[in-house]
C-alpha cells in the first residue's frame, strides 16, 4: 500500500475514523498531524465503540499511533486515552513528538473565557485550550513542549512561563494577585510530573522514526484532524480551527517532505455537516435538517453539541479536492440518505447576481452565496440487513439511483469515488477497484 493520507473535505466530521479503522489492515503506522483533543475519531471494533480525541484510531488494531510536533496535547487527555485503551487490554504503541506542544489548565480557561468574552462574535471554540496553546506557541517564549514536560528543569520552565503570563492569569480571574502565581505553577508542577512519568516512555523525534520506518518499508497513513473548510489558512475565516488541516500540514506537522506522500483519500460525507457559528450555503432548517440529523446520529464526538445538517456543496467539495491533490475519495454516510424522494446537490453558487463555481473561503463572501442546485432522484429506505447484503455483492449491487448519485458526484469533482460507507462499523464498506 502506497504511503497515504486521509483528509477531511469538509467542516469536520466525516468518518474519517471509520475510513482509517477500515484501512487499517494495509498499513503498520498511522501518524497524526495536526489539532489536539478538539478533534473526534469513532471507531466500532467487535461492538465496543471507541472515541479518541487524541490517540490515532489505528492503535486499537495494533498499529503504531504517532502523535506529531504540529498538534498541541493534553497530557490529562492522552493518559486517560492511554489508560482506557489498556483496559480494553490493548498496549498501545504510540510515538509522541518531543517538539509537540502542551496544553496547560489555563488554556482551558482561556479558551472559554475568550469565548463568552466575543458574545455575538463568538467562533465556536469547543473551549479545550486548543487555539490558546496555538497562540503561545506562536509567542515562543510563553509556551512549553514535550520535551520541557520531561526534563528535569520542567518546574523552572513552568515558572518562567507564568511569570510571562501572570497579567493575562489575572484579566481571566485564574490568580488574583502575584502571591497566588507560585501556588499556581506548583499545582500544575504537580500534576504534570505525574503525566510526565507515563508519557516519558513515549516520547522520540518523530520525523526520525518516520524517515526510519519508511526506509525500512514499513506502510504509512498520515491521519487529519478536522476538515479542509476548517484549515486556518484556507478555511472559513475565522470560523476555523488553529491549525493546518489541509495536506500541507502533514509535512510541517510531522517533520516530513511531500516526496513521501503517494496517495491522497479525501473523506466527504454524502451530505454536509457543520458545528457551531460559520457560514453553511446549503444548511437545511426545519424538519429535513433534523430528520438528516437524527437518522446521521450528527451530534460532536467531542462536545456532543449538535451538528447543522444540509445537502452536498460540490462547489466546496471541488475547492478541498484541488487544494488538497486528492486521488480518490471515501464518500461516507450515503445509507442515511436512503428514504428520500429527491436529494439536492448544490453545484455552483449565486452571488452579486452571478454564477460561480469557485468557492470564496472568506466567511464574509460565504455568508452572501445562494447555492444553486440540482435535484436528483433518491432511493428507497433500506434496512441495515439489506446494507449488508449490497455490501457482500459490492458496487453494482447499489439501488439504480445511489449509483447515479454517485456518479455525478464524479463527473462534478474529476475525482473518482473508491470507498462508500454505508453503516458505522468496518464491515459495511464498499471498495471499488
Amino acid at each position: 500500500m502506497p504511503v497515504s493520507a486521509v483528509i477531511g473535505l469538509q467542516w469536520g466530521d466525516e468518518g474519517k475514523g471509520k475510513i482509517i479503522d477500515f484501512l487499517s489492515k494495509d498499513f503498520d503506522i498511522v501518524a497524526r498531524f495536526n489539532g489536539g483533543n478538539n478533534a473526534g475519531h469513532t471507531v466500532v471494533v467487535n461492538n465496543k465503540v471507541f472515541k479518541f480525541h487524541l490517540i490515532p484510531s489505528g492503535v486499537v488494531r495494533g498499529l503504531t499511533g504517532v502523535l506529531g510536533n504540529g498538534m498541541v496535547i493534553d497530557p490529562s487527555v492522552l493518559v486517560k486515552e492511554i489508560e482506557f485503551v489498556k483496559s480494553n487490554n490493548i498496549d498501545p504503541k504510540l510515538k509522541i513528538s518531543f517538539k509537540a506542544h502542551l496544553i496547560l489548565p489555563y488554556h482551558r480557561i482561556i479558551d472559554r473565557g475568550k469565548e463568552s468574552r466575543s458574545g455575538t462574535k463568538r467562533i465556536g471554540t469547543t473551549g479545550r485550550g486548543i487555539g490558546p496553546a496555538y497562540s503561545d506557541k506562536m509567542r515562543r517564549n510563553e509556551a512549553l513542549r514535550v520535551e520541557n514536560l520531561i526534563s528535569s528543569n520542567f518546574y523552572e520552565k513552568i515558572k518562567n512561563v507564568l511569570e510571562m503570563k501572570k497579567d493575562e492569569l489575572k484579566s481571566y480571574n485564574i490568580i488574583s494577585s502575584d502571591s497566588e502565581l507560585k501556588e499556581y505553577g506548583d499545582r500544575i508542577y504537580r500534576e504534570y510530573s505525574g503525566y510526565a512519568k507515563i508519557l516519558s516512555k513515549y516520547v522520540c523525534d518523530v520525523s526520525s522514526f518516520l524517515f526510519e520506518a519508511k526506509e525500512n518499508g514499513k506502510r504509512i497513513l498520515f491521519e487529519g484532524a478536522q476538515g479542509t473548510l476548517l484549515d486556518i489558512d484556507h478555511g472559513t475565516f475565522p470560523f476555523v480551527t488553529s491549525s493546518n488541516t489541509t495536506v500541507g500540514g502533514i509535512f510541517t506537522g510531522l517533520g516530513i517532505p511531500p516526496s513521501f506522500l503517494e496517495k491522497v483519500i479525501g473523506v466527504a460525507k454524502a451530505y454536509t455537516t457543520r458545528v457551531g457559528r460559520g457560514p453553511f450555503p446549503t444548511e437545511l432548517s426545519g424538519s429535513l435538517g433534523e430528520y438528516i440529523r437524527e437518522k446521521g446520529m450528527e451530534y460532536g464526538t467531542t462536545t456532543g453539541r449538535a451538528r447543522r445538517c444540509g445537502w452536498l456543496d460540490l462547489v466546496a467539495l471541488k475547492y478541498s479536492c484541488d487544494i488538497n491533490g486528492v486521488s480518490e475519495i471515501a464518500l461516507t454516510k450515503l445509507d442515511v440518505l436512503s428514504g428520500l424522494r429527491e436529494i439536492k446537490v448544490a453545484v455552483a453558487y449565486e452571488i452579486d447576481g452571478k454564477v460561480t463555481k469557485s468557492f470564496p473561503s472568506s466567511a464574509d463572501k460565504l455568508y452572501e452565496v445562494k447555492p444553486v442546485y440540482e435535484t436528483l432522484k433518491g432511493w428507497n429506505k433500506l434496512s441495515k440487513g439489506e446494507w449488508k447484503r449490497i455490501v457482500e455483492k459490492g458496487f453494482d449491487a447499489l439501488p439504480y439511483n445511489t449509483i447515479e448519485y454517485i456518479s455525478f458526484i464524479e463527473d462534478h469533482l474529476k475525482v473518482p469515488v473508491k470507498i462508500i460507507s454505508v453503516g458505522p462499523e468496518r464491515e459495511y464498506t464498499i471498495v471499488r477497484e
